[in-house]
């Protein structure tokens, strides 16, 4: 079987990852996948495909979930979100967080520019963004100037510390999710 695999992914030039369900995935994985269908009422394409690594699926999910708990207001949380899925083309992120944005009350001209990568309307949020965008590009080495421009903005160093959190969180999923092509 694993032969007839191996030959399907070589012949498509693709890989191949279940799509896992509760009766499939790994047993450390349910109780994650559980929950998600609790939250979403269904067990989303990403979650399933994540499954396959049980530490990589509850790692993610309790980052987030301590990312959620930052200082950072929500609007906030997920500009660092879709500043990190738009850089690295994670369309499912885009997709899942565009709905968190609105559900969040987000005004269509700032979802948009997240959307297209552009800079945002709001000093506050755009500062956010840049500072995101900042921390990725120097590997968190940020020039002084970069994070004064940030905390002007009013934010602050644990703010800043709090960006790198949810950097990492973020990465690791878009990642994950155009590795397994999730959709």
């Amino acid at each position: 079987m694993l032969s007839i695999l191996g030959a399907e992914v070589a012949r498509r030039g693709v890989c191949v990852f279940t799509a896992h369900t509760l009766e499939t995935a790994p047993s450390e994985s349910r109780p994650a996948m559980e929950r998600t269908a609790a939250a979403f009422g269904q067990v989303p394409d990403a979650v399933a495909r994540l499954a396959e690594s049980p530490e990589l699926l509850n790692g993610f999910l309790e980052m987030t979930a301590v990312f959620d708990r930052t200082t950072l207001d929500p609007v906030a949380r997920e500009v660092v979100v879709m500043t990190v899925a738009t850089r690295n083309d994670c369309h499912i992120c885009v997709t899942l967080h565009t709905g968190k944005l609105r559900k969040l009350g987000a005004g269509p001209e700032l979802v948009n520019a997240l959307r297209e990568q552009r800079p945002l309307g709001d000093e506050r949020l755009e500062a956010v963004r840049r500072f995101t965008l900042a921390v990725l590009a120097a590997a968190g080495g940020v020039p002084d100037e970069d994070l004064k421009a940030f905390l002007a903005q009013g934010h602050t160093e644990r703010n800043a510390l709090e960006v790198v959190l949810g950097i990492g969180a973020y990465t690791m999923s878009t990642f994950a999710n155009r590795l397994t092509r999730a959709a």
